[in-house]
């Protein structure tokens, strides 16, 4: 039965009268049980999984785009332990974070509280299904998902799932509920569906971000994309650092803390660049470098300005020479998407130069940007990494969806 918007919008509210009040055992006997099922349903997971994939090679979907949407049965697992280590996680919801006597004698303090009933509007991850629910309910909250046309029997069948693992745990299977309708327009109604979300968080690329930032009236938490960048400084370990490029940005294309852009220091560029290029070859990667780079490897084309700023998704880095450390900071922070930034470097007071200044929300020292992850973080999953500046910052788990309310205490205090 296809539900309207305010249909699913009136059961979420219900739902969120059940889940803000619920202990954290109850949740977690829920996310435990939700990860059973997971595993116990994987055959047809993976079968529904196909009929997507299938489909979308038949129409054309580009290779880094498919890996997005695949699952396979070591993916499903770590659905499921993602859901498991979030049942671990303290509850954040309850917390009280501060409580001060005034003169008068009033106590006032401040409480964790669920934000409420969240939309994410995502692309082709149907592993953000799994992920978006158990981080949302561990926090108290409903969440009303809108997955992307190519991934819809992927996130329907985990849906499902994961509503029958409630229903099992005599809690409300609407505290999650997937929008099966993929069209544009259901999508501009849902981000203006104020009576009934409180908070939307879009997941995807950046035309995905953009539409959702510039017409939703319902408040936006913003994720972003990721041009990430690694500076290999002239006291680099170039051993690591080929190790360090590599994995950032061959392990998995179709990320968004995968590196795009490479800046070296001049002093070591002779050294590394030709390694660099032949280990890159294993993977038929494409280097677009500026003139300084391409005096020392024939194989590098010509970049173009927009290469700076370029998210590929694909098997292409940028690589761009400097000759301070300084430099490197300005252009990183030119082009950068405010995400994942790394320095390859053996000298302290440059590491924690460019810890201070670099504007991103993860900034590594001698390691791969592949990292800024909620799983990799602990966090048993994320629910996107946000790349903007108020209310979270990177990787959003637990205590990044929850609120705050002011909680006070008196004995019949009147003002005056």
């Amino acid at each position: 039965m296809n539900l309207t918007l305010e249909q699913i919008g009136e059961k979420a509210k219900k739902a969120e009268v059940t889940l803000r009040t619920l202990s954290a055992n109850q949740k977690n006997k829920a996310l435990t049980t939700s990860a059973d099922y997971l595993m116990a349903n994987m055959k047809m997971l993976l079968e529904a999984n196909h009929t997507d994939v299938e489909r979308a090679k038949e129409n054309g979907m580009a290779p880094a785009l498919v890996d997005r949407l695949l699952l396979t049965e070591a993916r499903i697992a770590q659905m499921a332990e993602g859901l498991r280590q979030i049942a671990g996680l303290d509850d954040p919801v309850g917390e009280v974070l501060s409580m001060k006597q005034r003169p008068n004698g009033l106590l006032i303090g401040q409480k964790r509280v669920p934000l409420g009933v969240i939309g994410i509007i995502y692309e082709s991850r149907p592993n953000v299904t799994a992920d978006a629910f158990g981080l949302c309910f561990k926090a108290g909250n409903v969440v009303i998902l809108r997955g992307g046309k190519d991934a819809i029997h992927s996130n329907n069948a985990i849906t499902m799932t994961l509503q029958e693992a409630l229903a099992k745990c005599e809690l409300p299977s609407d505290a999650i509920q997937l929008i099966t309708d993929a069209s544009h327009e259901t999508a501009a109604k849902f981000m203006k569906l104020n009576q009934y979300v409180d908070v939307l968080i879009p997941r995807g690329g950046a035309g995905l971000i953009r539409t959702v930032v510039e017409q939703a009236t319902v408040p936006v938490i913003e994720t972003g994309t990721g041009n990430c960048h690694i500076y290999v400084d002239e006291s680099a370990d170039l051993a690591m650092a080929l190790d360090i490029i590599f994995n950032a940005k061959t392990q998995r294309i179709g990320v968004c803390n995968a590196c795009e852009s490479l800046v070296v220091h001049e002093k070591v560029k002779d050294a590394l660049l030709p390694r660099l290029a032949k280990r890159l070859e294993e993977r038929q990667v494409e280097l677009r470098g500026d003139e300084e780079s391409r005096k020392v490897c024939g194989s590098i084309l010509p970049a173009k300005e927009e290469d700076w700023g370029m998210e590929y998704l694909d098997y292409i880095l940028s690589v761009k020479t400097v000759s301070s450390i300084e430099e490197a900071i300005a252009h990183i922070n030119q082009y950068n998407t405010g995400h994942s930034e790394a320095i390859i470097t053996k000298d302290y007071d440059n590491s924690r130069k460019f810890l201070d200044e670099i504007d991103a929300a993860a900034v590594y020292v001698n390691a791969s940007t592949r990292f800024t992850d909620g799983f990799e973080f602990g966090f048993g999953g994320e629910i996107g990494i946000s790349t903007q500046k108020l209310h979270a910052r990177g990787p959003m788990g637990l205590k990044e969806l929850t609120s705050t309310k002011y909680i006070i205490y008196g004995n019949g205090q009147v003002r005056p």
